[in-house]
Parts: C-alpha cells; structure tokens; sequence
C-alpha cells in the first residue's frame, strides 16, 4: 500500500468520529441542560513525544506513520445554555456555568445534572427518570412549603467529571467539590436551562466534516488511480 494512504485513511475515521459527535449534539438539542461535546486532533508525533517525557521507548518509529492524525481528546463545552421561564414550580435552573443537581440513580450512586425539569412522583421531587433529586445532606427532598430551599447544589469543574449517558455525569475526586449548605442565588425556579448547542454551528461543522471525509476519500482513489497507471506502464515495458 502507498504510505501516503495511511494519514488520508486515518482523517476519515477521524472525520466518521466528528461525523458521530456533531451527530449526537444535534440529536440533543432540545434536552435540557445538555452540553454539547466536541474533538481534538493530534499525530502520532505528539504521543511519540509524550512517551519519551515519560521515559517510554517506542519499539517501531516509521517517519510516514509518525504524521498520521488521531483523535487525542473529547471536551465538553461548557457554556451556559439560554433560560427559558417556564412558571412550573418544579423547573429549576442554575445560575452558574459550573454548578450541578445532586441526582440519586437507580443503583444508588450519586450522579450531577444541569437538567433541572424536575417532577412530583408519590410527593418526592424526582427527576425525568424518576430518580430523586437529593438535598445538601444526599437526602431525598419531599414536596412541601419551602421544598425549593432544600434543592442540592453543587460546584464542580468539568475537568472533574466523566459523563454518564447524554446528560448526566459522574465525580473523578469528590476532593474538588464544593457543596453549598443552601442554594440562596444559585437557581431560578420556575424555569429551565435549555441545551447549549447551535444548530446552525452545528450544522456547518457536520458539513465540514463530510468535506473533510469526502476530500481523502477522492486523494486515496486518486493514489490508487496513478498506481495503477504506474503498473500498467511497468507491465507494458517488460513485455
């Protein structure tokens, strides 16, 4: 194979990868709370640097593959989503780019949350999925006067936290977390954070990336058309 092949083949799966991400944003653009998701790009050079730092000795160094692109990292974005008022006395939204609900999922386990369209299930307060939504104390919050007082909250960086599915996430190091004994000027009730993702943004990425796939695609067919002719003179002089 020509190894100008390899760089070409590996921005396509890169691009198939932006293709999945761009895709996923856009399909969550009317969750609430969500935070869309994006890539970086790396070469090989930059891992083969990092291993040396780390005193590691790579077995197989080619200088052709050393170029080729690779997905180092996925980010969360996150900036605030627009509030839309909503006057529902469940809704909450959060005031900060970088505080969370305290959810209790299914197994047990702590989980955060931007997703504040919260609801009333046998007077508990209880998120979409039915989970509890917990107080600064990780107990569940029953509906009654002042319940909107008793709504945990959380500081947590993004940089701290893995996500969970589409919208929720789980803590690294609890270490970095800071709880706030009462949530004063930290929510708005009656209304809901709204997913932070553009669509027109999104769109022209989504774009971008079929134009990227599209423009290696065509240079490894072009490759693969002058191999050919290359064989074919090569057939023809011998004869």
């Amino acid at each position: 194979m020509n190894q100008g092949t390899y760089p070409l083949a590996a921005s396509m799966i890169n691009q198939i990868n932006r293709l999945d991400q761009i895709s996923n944003n856009l399909a969550n653009i009317n969750t609430n709370g969500f935070k869309q998701e994006g890539t970086t790009e790396t070469t090989f050079n930059y891992y083969l640097q990092r291993a040396q730092e780390n005193n590691t000795s790579p077995t197989k160094i080619n200088v052709v593959t050393n170029n080729v692109p690779k997905i180092d990292s996925k980010f969360i974005n996150s900036e605030m989503g627009p509030i839309a008022m909503t006057g529902n006395t469940l809704d909450f939204a959060l005031n900060n780019p970088d505080t969370f609900f305290k959810i209790q999922n299914a197994d047990g386990d702590i989980v955060y949350s931007r997703d504040g369209a919260f609801k009333n299930l046998d007077n508990f307060l209880v998120d979409s999925n039915g989970n509890n939504v917990l107080n600064a104390d990780n107990e569940p919050i029953v509906i009654e006067d002042n319940f909107a007082s008793q709504v945990g909250v959380v500081k947590i960086p993004y940089t701290n936290l893995d996500k969970i599915g589409d919208n929720t996430y789980a803590i690294k190091d609890a270490n970095t977390m800071e709880i706030f004994e009462n949530n004063d000027n930290l929510v708005v009730q009656g209304a809901i954070e709204k997913s932070n993702v553009n669509s027109v943004t999104a769109m022209v990425e989504l774009i971008d990336a079929h134009r990227r796939f599209d423009q290696s695609q065509k240079a490894i067919k072009s490759i693969d058309e002058l191999n050919a002719g290359l064989i074919d003179k090569i057939g023809s002089n011998t004869k």
